[in-house]
């Protein structure tokens, strides 16, 4: 079996994806140092798949620590790095922070793939790179625009030293622009754990059914979309650690057509905020207390992605619905209230 490393891999993404290489036959190691993530979690990877994988407790950003790992693991064939600070409210009051964090840890990794030469990389990134766009559905050549948080340049500024280095290093790299990952694995074992109030619609929703919010509110229902309220591109966890499993055994199949291409991951559907809510509703059974607020400053109205360069290169296809999105949600929210009693 290949041998991969994956970064981050207790965390929301890491560990989803660590199930799924592991079902597509891949030997997994993992570090995680637990900054932003459980312990509990690769519990949750075990009880799934049965395989108890080795995770190094240590700061990417300390080079040796990265190193030794790779120094003990000559035969890894592929890294695929989540680990990363991410929540977009934090760094714009902390940019040093994530600076520091983000670029420290890729640059770290990124020289052991090259001192080891590993042969395959994929990237987590992220559509925040887009910014504020003009034209919809988002493509891979939609251009950048100025990033609106610290957390969204260092996702900018990390594509841009993947492709500086592509370019004069045999290690073959794909950049994986996620839209909005929601839901969690069908068996309930793991999920997104949260460290903060949430900013994003789904969990909002889901805490604010379990009591944890006392209501929600829906920002502005009065914007030049079908309903009147924001629209954006969500797309289930599982889907996106599949399109990961996928983009490594195109690179390890050399399939890929240059050294570092992009690729973006979203279900190519808009879902507005009242539909998540009547869908949420509607599998859930519960009725959800929410108000209409005023605009909130910064939203965009609407943006969704255009997959067909993921499916066509990749071979594959989003599977989750948006009900079947909301019902794993709900279901991992019922889990981890249980656990809190």
């Amino acid at each position: 079996m290949s041998k991969i490393l994956v970064t981050g891999g207790a965390g929301y993404i890491g560990s989803h994806t660590i199930v799924d290489l592991i079902e597509n036959g891949f030997d997994i190691i993992c570090i995680d140092n637990f900054s932003r993530s459980l312990a509990s979690s690769l519990d949750g990877i075990k009880a799934i798949t049965g395989k108890e994988i080795k995770n190094y407790c240590i700061d990417l950003c300390d080079y040796q620590d990265t190193k030794n790992v790779f120094e003990e693991n000559k035969d890894i064939v592929g890294v695929i790095h989540f680990a990363a600070f991410k929540a977009v409210g934090e760094s714009v009051e902390k940019p040093l922070m994530y600076y520091e964090n983000n670029m420290y840890s890729l640059l770290n990794v990124l020289k052991c793939i090259q001192d080891y030469h590993v042969s395959s990389f994929v990237f987590s990134s992220s559509c925040s790179v887009y910014g504020n766009v003009d034209t919809l559905p988002v493509t891979e050549d939609t251009p950048l625009s100025n990033p609106e948080c610290a957390y969204a340049a260092t996702k900018q500024m990390g594509e841009q030293v993947i492709k500086d280095f592509s370019r004069v290093n045999d290690a073959k790299s794909i950049l994986l622009r996620y839209f909005n990952p929601v839901g969690a694995h069908t068996s309930g074992l793991i999920g997104e754990v949260p460290f903060d109030r949430p900013n994003n619609l789904i969990p909002v929703i889901t805490q604010t059914a379990i009591g944890q919010i006392e209501k929600m509110y829906v920002w502005g229902n009065d914007y030049d979309t079908r309903d009147g309220s924001c629209i954006r591109d969500y797309i289930h966890v599982m889907d996106i650690a599949n399109a990961h499993t996928k983009a490594l055994q195109y690179l390890i199949e050399a399939k890929h057509e240059t050294n570092c291409e992009t690729l973006n991951l979203g279900s190519g559907n808009g879902v507005s905020v009242l539909e998540a809510i009547n869908s949420f509703e509607k599998v859930s059974g519960v009725n959800l207390y929410y108000e209409i607020g005023p605009r909130r400053a910064g939203d965009v109205v609407a943006i969704y992605a255009n997959n067909a360069l993921c499916k066509s290169k990749l071979g594959w296809n989003p599977t989750f619905s948006i009900d079947e999105m909301l019902a794993t949600a709900w279901k991992w929210q019922l889990v981890l209230a249980s656990k809190n009693k």
